[in-house]
């Protein structure tokens, strides 16, 4: 394929920031793997999460500097599919748990959890899958804007295009 005089070459897979991309666009192994880095970062700071000693802008600040970066990282190559979103919304929504805690009803007198609105409530920043297509739209827009200079060229032969 050809595009402004830079040739392309068809190829089944080929790796992009670690990520295998097919031409299937069938990454499933790629994102158990990733799952299992998400879970693992979550597990190693819960209880910094669920510390009653820090503050909660302290635990949004773990959040966002710590496991946020291994949430997104690889994420502007895949096609998010609606389960994955929805993964993505659960796993944000069982984190946001752990550092706002629980809330006593009023009512009932009795702890329950918090509701998916009082979470974001309490977060206020843009959920994570949000996040994740804005910087899908980035890295589309940095790959379009370098695409005509020969930093674009040298971008597109790393996966396999000549120029």
């Amino acid at each position: 394929m050809k595009i402004d005089n830079i040739s392309f070459e068809r190829v089944e897979e080929f790796k992009h920031q670690g990520t295998t991309l097919t031409n299937q666009n069938s990454i499933q192994e790629e994102i158990k793997s990733i799952w299992k880095s998400r879970n693992g970062c979550c597990h190693l700071v819960q209880n910094l999460l669920s510390s009653s000693l820090l503050s909660k802008n302290l635990k949004i600040k773990i959040y966002r500097t710590i496991i946020l970066p291994v949430v997104w990282y690889e994420c502007e190559t895949w096609s998010l599919t609606m389960r994955e979103e929805c993964r993505l919304r659960v796993f944000e929504n069982r984190v946001l748990r752990r550092m706002f805690g629980s809330k006593r009803d009023e009512v009932t007198r009795k702890w329950r959890e918090l509701q998916n609105e009082e979470l974001n409530d309490l977060y206020s920043s843009p959920n994570v899958v949000r996040v994740i297509k804005s910087g899908r739209m980035r890295w589309a827009g940095h790959v379009a804007h370098n695409g005509g200079g020969r930093k674009g060229e040298a971008y597109i032969q790393g996966f396999g295009g000549e120029t």
